[in-house]
């Protein structure tokens, strides 16, 4: 497939400018590592893509980096909008720092309540519901893993939390 060698020298001669840039759109270690692991691997992947006419290597490389990161930082913010608004619907506004014995307990039966939910989805829409929401990808991401067009990714995920929303109900 590719030339292992020579992109292992590639991957030490870039890693830390890759990882750098990353970070500097993240602020955060652990999510520039995760982006610049996944920017190695599209490297990999779509490296006969590169056009030399429309750029230099190393600022293709660079704005994969910067989109990976910011695509991140997006995923990032859904992710902490829906756990606020699922928050702001089950009434519980006040800390976590500062719960009720029972509460712990309550959390957990929603929890299980929750995966009981998302296994009765069918096999698409479940995948692509954890895909978002538990592994913080975005739709266009869940659309080349699964090289389906986007449109169909988004259908899947609004009918089946459209199905969880029908399943759980107000039990949460």
């Amino acid at each position: 497939m590719g030339d292992h060698a020579g992109f292992e020298e590639f991957y030490h001669r870039s890693a830390g400018l890759i990882y750098s840039t990353a970070l500097r759109v993240l602020g955060s270690a652990s999510d520039a590592e995760d982006v610049a692991q996944d920017v190695f691997f599209l490297l990999w992947e779509k490296a006969p893509m590169y056009d030399p006419s429309r750029g230099k290597p190393l600022t293709w490389i660079m704005t994969m980096t910067r989109n990976k990161a910011i695509d991140r930082l997006r995923s990032l913010h859904r992710r902490s909008r829906l756990q606020d608004e699922v928050k702001l619907e089950s009434g519980s506004e006040e800390p976590l720092t500062e719960r009720e014995p029972f509460e712990d307990l309550d959390h957990a039966e929603k929890g299980r309540l929750v995966r009981s939910a998302v296994l009765k989805l069918n096999k698409q829409q479940r995948e692509a519901i954890e895909m978002v929401y538990f592994n913080g990808l975005t739709q266009q991401e869940i659309a080349s893993r699964l090289r389906e067009p986007i449109g169909t990714v988004k259908a899947r995920i609004r009918r089946g939390m459209l199905q969880l929303k029908k399943m759980i109900g107000s039990s949460l």
